[in-house]
């Protein structure tokens, strides 16, 4: 009878191991699998060229490393309209006019990062794109007290170790919906009016400079997008 009782205490015991053994395994398995699928790279880094499409709503974005003389006409019809928009300054135009990234960040528009220099981003180091953005982002931060998160890349350019190291440093790259292309010299304030009325779409980021024409058509794209029924804000705002 005693061996009898002590043959099934060690089976129950084998039993219990047995279970955490299997527990063990399992838990085991899902970690290597999970360790055998790497995470992509590209897919923590995905630039954005689109917001939210459920709400009618558009994000205008200035790209800024010149055109300072049509920043504060630009500024008087965004206030007369009521909406805010993002602005996207290199941080060698920042630094060459404070008072005007000041009077930007004052008016309650968003600001964002365009690197320094303004260099063709494709053909720097990972380190020297990170660089580029760091220094900007140093200069924003002391004139507005605000740190940068949104990154909108020089020339559109998009090999995918600039986007890596925007992400890296926790930034969303921007890129666009529309773009107006209104730097170049021939683009009518109609054309450029006509090419985002046409292509206006739910959570559209729209590409612009600080051009004269640019601020000519203005008031023209506020009011068809407004009558429309597109609400005008910041990509923050419609991401």
């Amino acid at each position: 009878m005693f061996i009898g009782f002590i043959s099934r205490k060690q089976l129950g015991k084998g039993a219990v191991l047995a279970l955490c053994l299997l527990i063990a395994s399992i838990g085991l398995y899902g970690f290597y699998q999970q360790k055998e699928m790497p995470v992509s790279i590209e897919s923590l880094h995905k630039p954005i060229y689109q917001g939210e499409t459920s709400k009618k709503a558009i994000a205008l974005t200035i790209n800024v490393d010149w055109g300072e003389e049509y920043i504060e006409p630009m500024l008087d019809i965004f206030e007369k309209e009521n909406i805010k928009v993002t602005f996207f300054p290199t941080g060698k135009w920042a630094s060459k006019f404070p008072e005007m990234i000041k009077l930007i960040h004052q008016k309650g528009h968003e600001i964002g990062n365009h690197g320094y220099s303004h260099p063709h981003v494709d053909q720097l180091s990972k380190e020297e794109n990170k660089q580029e953005i760091l220094k900007t982002q140093k200069i924003i931060k002391a004139l507005t007290g605000i740190e940068t998160e949104l990154f909108a890349t020089p020339y559109g350019e998009k090999k995918q170790h600039v986007i890596e190291a925007a992400g890296e440093l926790g930034y969303k790259t921007i890129f666009w919906t529309i773009d107006t292309l209104d730097w170049q010299k021939h683009r009518t304030a109609e054309v450029i009016a006509n090419k985002v009325i046409e292509s206006a779409q739910n959570g559209a980021i729209v590409l612009m400079h600080p051009t004269e024409n640019t601020t000519k058509s203005l008031p023209i794209i506020i009011k068809a997008l407004k009558e429309k029924g597109y609400k005008l804000t910041t990509v923050s705002n419609i991401l």
